[in-house]
């Protein structure tokens, strides 16, 4: 069963920015605003451990600050070394303005 959680408001965000969100359970949430929409990952590369909001983001992709593997926004894949192991990827609507993530996944 899905569990939305408010995020932010939507205009707070600029497309091209990112935040990161605490879940309830104190998890950190990575959440970008793309041309198309809002993403939102877990802030925790597979690779080491480190975080993964403050990397530099191509497209849909964002780099790892600490040793450059490269993650989907849009579904947590890892593509490349050396990160293996895909990442979690959580859900995202906008419902009245309000970004919601969907944190029950």
């Amino acid at each position: 069963m899905a569990e939305w959680i408010d995020a932010l408001e939507a205009a707070a965000l600029p497309v091209g920015e990112r935040r990161v969100i605490l879940s309830p359970y104190g998890d950190p949430i990575a959440l970008f605003h793309l041309a198309d929409g809002f993403f939102a990952i877990e802030d925790r590369c597979s690779h080491d451990g480190g975080e993964l909001a403050s990397g530099t983001c191509e497209g849909d992709q964002v780099i790892c600050p600490r040793h450059a593997a490269r993650f989907c926004l849009r579904d947590g894949r890892a593509l490349s070394a050396p990160a293996y192991e895909d990442i979690c990827s959580y859900p995202v609507r906008v419902v009245d303005g309000q970004v919601q993530i969907d944190i029950d996944v």
